[in-house]
């Protein structure tokens, strides 16, 4: 399984919505706290970009040499629609400043120094340290997640509902009128996991590993032809 460092930092380098927690802005709305980007320095910093007169940029740039705490909360909802579609949600806690001369005009960088990150997400709950966040790397398939699994939601229901007869006993019972529907939920170098739909409302999820790490979406093409041959025989 992908570990929690590198499942948080490709929740933060995704375009996942994602919002500035910082003391003394609750009263502020959420569309004012969302960075308008945000990437990941060699350090595992984040440097997240505001409007210069957002209340985040204002905060921080009132701090100066002060310690200002704050949280980076991003939630990652399942790109195609299935029931209980918020797959996790990553916290990144740590101390906020700002970066002069790193943004264009009308725009502040600012700096989150990494403490600690924390994700709840279709793995479990676990706590990622600064080191461990700094020196993870994110999924290699995340940029172009949400298009795959939407392409295969849409153009290979057919392939997708085949991996039913992978389930064995746990597929009930095999004809068509029966058989649970079948949604592909989330996609990473090392497998698939699909959201099965029963008749009777009932939900349950399986993974499909593939027979080796993919490193792009060549080898993954290989990895889903693969797999769908296994499930069709």
């Amino acid at each position: 399984m992908p570990s929690a460092a590198e499942r948080t930092r490709t929740l933060v380098q995704s375009t996942c919505s994602a919002v500035l927690l910082v003391p003394g802005l609750e009263a502020a709305g959420s569309d004012q706290l969302m960075p308008l980007s945000r990437g990941v320095g060699p350090d595992g910093d984040l440097f997240l970009e505001f409007p210069a007169d957002s209340p985040a940029a204002r905060a921080a740039t009132h701090a100066q040499d002060d310690e200002l705490p704050a949280v980076l909360e991003i939630t990652d909802v399942a790109p195609v629609s299935v029931p209980h579609r918020i797959r996790g949600r990553a916290r990144v806690s740590g101390w906020l400043t700002a970066v002069p001369g790193m943004a264009g005009p009308g725009r502040t960088m600012l700096r989150l120094e990494t403490g600690e990150a924390h994700i709840d997400d279709l793995w479990g709950v676990e706590g990622v340290d600064a080191d461990g966040f700094r020196d993870a790397a994110p999924d290699p398939l995340a940029a172009h997640e949400a298009d795959l699994l939407q392409h295969l939601y849409a153009a290979h229901g057919e392939e997708l509902a085949t991996l039913c007869g992978l389930l064995g006993e746990r597929a009930g019972c095999g004809c068509a009128e029966h058989r649970p529907d079948v949604v592909p939920l989330a996609l990473d170098r090392l497998g698939l996991r699909v959201r099965f739909r029963e008749r009777g409302g009932h939900c349950f999820d399986a993974r499909f590993e593939f027979p080796r790490p993919v490193r792009d979406v060549v080898e993954l093409s290989h990895a889903m032809h693969t797999l769908f041959t296994a499930a069709a025989h």
